[in-house]
């Protein structure tokens, strides 16, 4: 079922969607216990609990890069109860020890499991769909995913109010398992036989440099890694911002969720608009929105001093809204060429990207100690940089054509 004529049935991006929410619930469910597991672990420096966020999406890049090459080689649906397997395994140390480093390296291996059908979910798509209307099956996807933190921090507040911040892992943990057992019954194994490719160490070799022919691949994910290194600020320092700086503990729930929403329309709208307009004049356009929204924070608020929260969540959802248009457009631009490696091209590309993204959310959030500005400040520089690769991939695209 390849091509633009494909229809997509509905379980199947349901499917899909669920198994890449594995992820989302992961991780914002937990951001309203984050002051409550650091009192518990004993933690002197508050913006290190920001760890426990960013750390698993260091888990996220490098288990994409073993899983997506194992899944050419010995399918997509093994490949996610290995993942699965994994997660259990890392879910239980995370609510048994004690110690802050453990529970780190717990949340690493979290990421390292979920990158499994985060990956495969991608990975399945590309086996299924191609162009412009894989854009669209991946925007629909994502668009579901996105909307998780609409309702996982108030789950979390709902598990912290009434039980224990261990309730969340618990949670997550049945969630997962009963993804992992509607997976099994329902999806299809969708590596053909004769596109197996046999088992060597070198495939990882061969992949990676496969990979980098693909200069536009490479480009995208860049952009991909920068961009997500910018939001991913604003995930880690969210419940800081809202609770700390603002004191709205009690709210910050909700106000997580709008923003969330925010995001989710825009991928909606995105699903709606790529295959008559296509997903580069889509997403170039987001990119200069982007930009232009962070320039425009920085400008007015370069002194430090916080706006009203009212002014702060307007622009947060203006530039998210943006960033809606430009997730699932940036995974498809770079899956495009990359159909006849299509696991390992989706691990690559989950790895740079989010290799990239971990150390700029560690160091910009750093800064995101008693003002927002650090916040749009990387929005702004990293933007930048995002954009200077569309508009060289747009020359070299006009050049090509005349």
């Amino acid at each position: 079922m390849q091509g633009k004529q494909a229809k997509p049935e509905f379980e199947f991006i349901a499917l899909m969607a669920s198994l890449m929410s594995s992820v989302a619930l992961t991780i914002d469910a937990l951001l309203p216990a984050l002051p409550d597991i650091g009192a518990y672990l004993k933690v002197v420096n508050t913006n290190d609990n920001q760890l426990l966020i960013t750390m698993i999406f260091l888990g996220l890049g490098f288990g994409q890069l073993i899983f997506g090459p194992l899944s050419d080689s010995f399918g997509r649906k093994p490949v996610v109860y290995v993942g699965f397997m994994l997660f259990i395994i890392a879910s239980i140390i995370c609510v048994t020890t004690q110690n802050f480093e453990m529970m780190i390296a717990g949340r690493v291996l979290q990421g390292v499991g979920l990158s499994s059908p985060r990956t495969m979910a991608i990975t399945i798509i590309r086996d299924r769909y191609s162009g412009d209307y894989m854009a669209k099956i991946v925007s629909i996807v994502v668009m579901v995913f996105i909307l998780i933190p609409v309702i996982a921090p108030a789950m979390g507040q709902f598990l912290l109010n009434f039980y224990h911040w261990k309730a969340i892992f618990y949670v997550n943990l049945v969630i997962g398992i009963l993804v992992m057992i509607w997976f099994a019954k329902r999806q299809p194994e969708t590596l053909k036989t004769e596109n197996k490719i046999p088992f060597t160490w070198r495939l990882f070799i061969d992949g990676t440099r496969e990979f980098m022919k693909y200069k536009r691949a490479v480009a995208y994910t860049l952009v991909s890694g920068f961009i997500t290194g910018s939001f991913m600020v604003y995930i880690s320092t969210s419940q800081q911002i809202f609770e700390q700086q603002y004191d709205m503990a009690e709210l910050f729930p909700y106000i997580f969720a709008s923003l969330a929403i925010s995001i989710g329309l825009a991928t909606f709208l995105n699903s709606q608009l790529v295959v008559k307009y296509g997903m580069f004049k889509i997403a170039y356009t987001a990119m200069i929105a982007f930009v232009l929204i962070s320039i425009a924070y920085v400008a007015l608020f370069w002194s430090g001093n916080n706006p009203s929260v009212a002014v702060l969540i307007g622009f947060c959802s203006i530039q998210f809204f943006s960033i809606g248009f430009l997730f699932g457009n940036l995974r498809a631009l770079a899956m495009q060429p990359l159909g006849h490696i299509a696991g390992i091209g989706a691990a690559i590309n989950g790895f740079l990207s989010t290799v990239m993204a971990v150390p700029i959310a560690n160091y910009v959030g750093s800064f995101v100690n008693d003002s927002v500005l650090p916040l749009f400040i990387g929005f702004t520089i990293f933007g930048i940089l995002s954009l200077f690769i569309f508009v060289a991939l747009k020359r070299k695209t006009l050049l090509v054509k005349s």
